[in-house]
């Protein structure tokens, strides 16, 4: 937000250019003479006609795709659209197909109709809180297998305590790194057992 005065990106454009770069056996490398003197992104694609030629392409990295991960279904939610799409996009490279909610509400409609493996849910919403959203997808049949991950920017210990006392498994303060996104599409399910959850809040429709 230039306006602000804020320069700062979301942190999760870059992680996704690697991704995608690396899955058609590429490289993306940086480099920079120092604060305040830019940087050089180099990204390095192999040519279609070097492998018609016969000369062999870099092989695909083993752990680039999750198409025989467990997370097949993620449910990506955040009012801050930049952040929702960037991360959705992310998820899709890995080999899971995301679906994005940009309020509580049509979270909670998104995830009656999509039955998400896991979900990135923003905490500070202006309709339903991440923490209500939280709550009630627990409520739900299908809540205890799910695994909710809080990715949001409250990092300090009392919001991570009410984010565990709401029955998310895990936090992360944005922006949440490619490694940690791998990881909890690999294994998706909840990290703790269903009786250590508090008990559910009222429903919210």
């Amino acid at each position: 937000n230039h306006a602000s005065g804020h320069t700062g990106g979301l942190g999760v454009g870059l992680s996704l250019v690697r991704t995608l770069t690396e899955m058609h056996g590429g490289t993306v490398s940086a480099a920079s003479d120092g604060p305040g003197r830019g940087a050089v992104f180099t990204v390095r694609l192999p040519l279609p006609d070097a492998a018609l030629a016969g000369t062999p392409r870099p092989e695909k990295r083993e752990e680039t795709s999750l198409h025989d991960g467990v997370a097949r279904r993620v449910l990506v939610v955040d009012d801050n659209r930049d952040a929702a799409d960037s991360l959705a996009r992310l998820v899709g490279a890995l080999g899971a197909e995301a679906r994005v909610a940009y309020d509580g509400l049509s979270a909670l409609r998104e995830a009656e109709r999509f039955q998400p493996h896991a979900v990135f849910l923003d905490i500070g919403m202006p309709d339903i809180d991440g923490y209500a959203v939280a709550r009630e997808l627990r409520s739900r049949p299908l809540g205890d297998a799910m695994a909710i991950v809080a990715v949001t920017g409250w990092g300090q210990p009392q919001d991570r305590a009410r984010a565990a006392e709401a029955g998310f498994d895990r936090h992360f303060v944005k922006p949440i790194d490619e490694a940690a996104v791998r990881e909890i599409l690999a294994a998706p399910g909840r990290a703790a057992p269903p009786g250590a959850r508090p008990p559910a809040a009222a429903s919210v429709r």
